[in-house]
């Protein structure tokens, strides 16, 4: 036989696929800690999606692609009247959750937003759940929902702990329409076999480029990423439920496997294996750890590694808001991160550009003591030259500090520090900010600010009676783990 001949042997699915396929067909979530912090972390999502439908360039994403299609059993868009499949509901909500980057974050070697796989988990138990009460059986219920979330976010999650795909130029959203297939399935009905096929396709699909997340091509694309990957697991768990065939060896073919082909040839941080491939590091079973970590953002809807400076700003701002032209330059010490991801220079070319700035993002609330989504729109942009003028005086530095305790696991935080120096020789003091107010260290503190969010974000759709009962359902634990999930929908809709 030639040397040169592949041999035919079929192998077995890669241990990665059947560790997730295992995790989700089996594990029992008890963990109150978990399902207390998915109905929290429920509300904030749905919120942040109301409260995106007041964005234009949002709201033209939204719909069917053919206009007038009427679809049976159609899964709703919260806050508008679209009934559409469950592959475009999956896209339309993951979009307006994403969209004014307010949703949760998870931080780890890679980063993301596991509450983005919202939009398939909703889009899916919403239509299953009209389905199966046409068809005289039981519907989802949210507990469903939130069992759902809590895998969705581990998988995500804990894949990212170790795992850097940003290293190798792939954008986190991968791990959004893994997990996403993953659980979808899993509500779909799915057989091991069935999720091993579907997540075998989630791999062997052609991955998002981060180029969209960073200067000088940073554009809206970022904001409706995770619901086109959460739409996309859905798709494919629906293709293998109809008996689509897996690719077994996806990960680990030589040559032409994920490991070969998109994961080995720049990701040095990874351990390397004796046969010269990078594998995925995976250092804990898969359990509820990163719904009870996750990361809620409350204050400010801003990239996830400027939390902390902003509320830095904030705090700083009654000390300079009348000395704004006296500044000779501020100083902002972060984790190095945040220099990667979000440290700019220059122009920046539209709103998505903005929020992914620090620069601009410490800028804003030093002159105004605040931060909110329409800071990032062009006409305020236009209209307050000195957000310019104050972002020419930064300088960014690291922290080394900052950078390693942002990987420690018993820390995690997001550290900056803010320091203005005036053309006057005095300067403030440096207001440092280790954890954000969405941190699980700060979780007392941050909850009834959380709640007041939705509440606000509620308010931006829905008349008084219907916020108060919609809070009220969401505020009962018990009460809402039991209701029926087209019931749900159905009071988050017009």
């Amino acid at each position: 036989m030639s040397a040169n001949v592949d041999l035919n042997n079929r192998p077995d699915y890669d241990r990665v696929l059947q560790d997730i396929a295992d995790y989700v067909l089996t594990y029992t979530i008890t963990s109150p800690e978990a399902l207390n912090t998915a109905r929290n972390c429920l509300m904030d999502t749905l919120g942040c999606g109301l409260l995106a439908l007041r964005f234009p360039e949002c709201t033209k994403h939204l719909g069917p692609i053919v206009e007038g299609t009427v679809v049976p059993f159609g899964a709703r868009v919260p806050g508008t009247s679209y009934r559409l499949d469950p592959v475009k509901a999956a896209w339309d909500i993951g979009c307006i959750v994403r969209w004014l980057d307010y949703n949760d974050t998870w931080l780890a070697a890679e980063w993301g937003h596991p509450s983005d796989n919202l939009g398939g988990i909703l889009a899916v138990a919403d239509h299953l759940s009209q389905k199966r009460i046409a068809h005289g059986e039981a519907p989802l219920t949210v507990r469903a929902v939130l069992d759902a979330m809590i895998m969705a976010h581990e998988i995500q999650g804990v894949i990212a702990l170790e795992n850097s795909f940003n290293r190798v130029g792939l954008d986190h959203v991968l791990l959004v329409k893994v997990a996403s297939t993953a659980v979808c399935a899993k509500l779909m009905g799915a057989n091991r076999e069935q999720l091993l096929s579907a997540l075998s396709h989630a791999f062997v699909d052609g991955q998002a480029l981060r180029t969209y997340r960073h200067a000088p091509n940073v554009g809206s694309r970022k904001s409706w990423a995770a619901g086109d990957a959460s739409s996309r697991g859905v798709r494919l768990a629906d293709i293998a439920l109809r008996g689509e065939m897996g690719i077994p060896g996806v990960l680990t073919a030589p040559q032409w496997g994920f490991y070969d082909v998109l994961f080995s040839h720049t990701n040095k941080d990874l351990a390397l294996k004796p046969e010269g491939r990078r594998e995925f590091s995976l250092s804990q079973p898969y359990g509820t750890y990163v719904m009870e970590n996750v990361l809620f953002k409350i204050s400010f809807p801003a990239e996830f590694h400027a939390q902390t400076a902003c509320e830095a700003a904030v705090t700083l701002h009654p000390q300079v808001k009348d000395r704004l032209h006296e500044i000779d330059k501020i100083v902002i010490a972060t984790h190095e991160s945040a220099i990667r991801i979000i440290s700019k220079q220059g122009k920046l070319a539209n709103a998505a550009d903005r929020d992914h700035c620090i620069q601009y993002m410490t800028a804003v609330p030093l002159a105004f003591g605040n931060l909110v989504a329409e800071h990032y729109e062009d006409d305020f942009h236009a209209a307050h030259p000195i957000i310019d003028q104050l972002r020419e005086k930064m300088v960014v530095i690291e922290d080394p500090r900052y950078t390693r305790e942002y990987l420690e696991a018993d820390k995690r935080s997001i550290a900056n520090g803010i320091q203005v120096f005036f053309t006057d020789g005095t300067q403030t003091g440096q207001v440092v900010v280790e954890y954000p107010i969405g941190h699980r260290r700060r979780r007392a503190e941050g909850i009834p600010l959380l709640e007041d969010k939705f509440k606000a974000n509620l308010a931006t759709r829905f008349v008084g009676q219907r916020c108060a009962d919609i809070f009220a359902l969401c505020k009962d634990q018990p009460r809402l783990e039991a209701m029926p999930v087209n019931r749900f929908v159905d009071l988050l809709v017009p």
